[in-house]
């Protein structure tokens, strides 16, 4: 007999043998007991969850011989002719190589005619969204009221495709995406009555490979049987999947927390001999930093059964909450971008590079700040000397010739934001000055680096009114610039400067944009500042509003200006011309400030 391949072999039978659809199971369960079917039903969600299992599971409880009920016998003749696909009354259809609308009405026509065999005859429509529009339109009526003993069962795994005229006509099942948990315990069930060895820890690789596909995941353990030569070990599977050993990713996010470059890239050399998937790895670290912020913030939350439990418990104690964050978005954006790099190594390695260039404000053991020449003296090495991972952000921004430009991208990182905005404020211009709205939360930046010598320049006298100009001083862009243009100057008090911010622009601030935007105003005004973020309350205008406001007059007056020019009001008379809405363009560059 020739080899029939696991999810054929394992594919469900009956309704207790499904895996994670337990909410379907139960509806179409007393559907079929109670006998209130509905004549159409949908089922949806991603590829190998059971979407046509299920269908066919279900035209088995309404055709078996003892009896319509959601327990199939599945030794009558029907049951034996449905589970090998050659019942008559059972029509299956793929919808994406069956498009037109001459399939559909062939289907229609049969539908009129009574079961050959059965009690209902059930059309089971796969991939239904690819069905044309006049496929659609051609089957609308009779999915609406089809003939008692019809019953239409649709699968798709795209749902917004079809029409809502479609969907209207329906009851709705989505199926859910499959836990890892799940597929490795099924995976277990069927390595045990094949009688297959196997450990734990290749199941759950494969479980995870499968990305919530039980069908992709039995393929995946077909592979790796035939890869093992008939036993499934972890070795072969991380060979076969390319992923690495959880000492290797613990490895490189050691070598990252001492801020060790040698150390680091020779665990990268030693990973690059087994080829893995570097976006994988990506992965894994990024998981690894994900289980160590559940143990800062919610540890109860983190199994004591895990398998990296001390390690992760380490990294916890040794980490700040901001750095992890800051790493696993690094990470994330690491992995985004890997498709983009020369080479994926190449990629991986400028990933693991960032982890090391940025870093969020802190202090070493001891309380002791390494110096700032640390990194500059590092030039010729991979990385930095060990010891130096937690230095500030705001010491690498004073570092030539690099540290600014790098926390502007770290910052850049943590706190996207849309396009910036030209700065065209006269100098008569300035913000409303509104009394403070309560502080929820105050954000006081770290108190403000000493001035190098050389970047001392003469004191500036600094009022709200002078907010604008001192933004355009700065040289403030990117960012910093949308940081500060939505941001009002409520009040100078000494060296504090109070700035509200309102909440739809709230996600442009963090620590780190605080730190940048504090040295900035700074090196402008040639004393230290101190910058206090607090929330806006109704009628504080921000120097991005003041500029939206001025280019929207100076736009109504120019539209004003052209309807009112002779010329143009002689060729609308004589000639029927118009003003096309929002064609006349004002020149930006004459504005003020700009």
């Amino acid at each position: 007999m020739s080899y029939q391949v696991l999810a054929r072999k394992w594919r469900p039978k009956r309704f207790s043998e499904l895996v994670g659809q337990e909410h379907v199971v139960r509806a179409l369960s007393n559907a079929l007991d109670g006998g209130r079917l509905h004549h159409a039903f949908l089922f949806t969600g991603t590829r190998g969850v059971g979407k046509t299992t299920i269908a066919r599971i279900f035209a088995k409880s309404l055709n078996c011989e003892r009896g319509q009920s959601s327990q199939p016998c599945g030794e009558c003749r029907a049951c034996l002719d449905i589970d090998a696909g050659r019942f008559v009354d059972l029509l299956e259809i793929d919808a994406a190589s069956h498009t037109g609308v001459d399939d559909v009405r062939e289907m229609i026509e049969s539908a009129q005619y009574t079961p050959a065999r059965g009690r209902q005859k059930v059309f089971l429509i796969d991939e239904v969204h690819m069905l044309s529009k006049n496929a659609f339109n051609a089957l609308l009526k009779t999915l609406e009221e089809p003939p008692a003993h019809v019953k239409f069962l649709l699968a798709t795994t795209d749902p917004q495709k079809l029409p809502v005229t479609v969907l209207s006509r329906c009851l709705k099942f989505n199926l859910k995406r499959l836990l890892p948990e799940q597929i490795a315990g099924q995976m277990r069930h069927i390595l045990a009555a094949e009688q297959i060895g196997s450990d734990a820890d290749a199941i759950g690789l494969l479980a995870k490979g499968a990305d919530g596909s039980l069908r992709d995941g039995l393929s995946l353990l077909d592979q790796a049987i035939a890869y093992g030569g008939g036993s499934v070990q972890v070795a072969d599977v991380r060979t076969m999947l390319g992923t690495i050993e959880r000492a290797q990713v613990t490895r490189l996010l050691d070598a990252i927390c001492a801020n060790d470059g040698n150390a680091l890239f020779a665990e990268v050399t030693k990973l690059a001999e087994f080829g893995p998937d570097f976006g994988l790895v990506l992965d894994d670290l990024a998981g690894l930093l994900h289980r160590v912020q559940l143990c800062q913030l919610v540890p109860d939350h983190v199994g004591e059964n895990l398998a990296d439990a001390q390690d992760v418990a380490r990294f916890a104690q040794s980490l700040a909450a901001d750095e992890v964050q800051l790493y696993y978005q690094l990470c994330i954006s690491g992995r985004r971008d890997l498709a983009l790099a020369p080479t994926p190594r190449a990629g991986f390695e400028m990933a693991l590079l960032r982890l090391l260039a940025f870093a969020p404000a802190g202090e070493v053991a001891g309380g002791a700040t390494p110096p700032q020449a640390q990194r500059a003296n590092a030039a010729g090495s991979v990385g930095a000397p060990a010891g130096s991972r937690t230095q500030s952000v705001r010491e690498e921004a004073a570092t030539p010739p690099y540290g600014a430009e790098a926390t502007v991208i770290a910052a850049e990182i943590l706190a996207p934001a849309r396009a910036p905005l030209p700065v065209a404020l006269s100098a008569a211009s300035a913000p409303a000055e509104q009394a403070p709205a309560p502080v929820v939360a105050p954000a006081v930046t770290p108190a403000p680096p000493v001035m190098p010598e050389a970047s001392v320049v003469a004191p500036v006298a600094l009022e709200p009114r002078d907010w604008p100009q001192l933004i355009e001083r700065a040289g403030l862009r990117g960012p910093l610039g949308q940081l500060a243009q939505h941001a009002a100057l409520l009040a100078v008090d000494g060296d504090v400067l109070r700035l509200a911010l309102k909440p739809e622009h709230e996600n442009l601030h963090s620590p780190a944009m605080g730190s940048q935007l504090q040295e900035k105003l700074s090196a402008a005004t040639g004393r230290p500042l101190r910058l206090n973020f607090e929330r806006a309350r109704a009628g504080v205008e921000t120097p991005a509003e003041q500029i939206a406001r001025t280019r929207s007059a100076r736009q109504q007056q120019a539209e004003q200006d052209m309807e009112q020019d002779p010329f143009v009001q002689a060729a609308m008379r004589e000639f029927g011309a118009r003003i096309v809405p929002q064609s006349v363009r004002v020149d930006d560059s004459a504005a003020p400030g700009a």
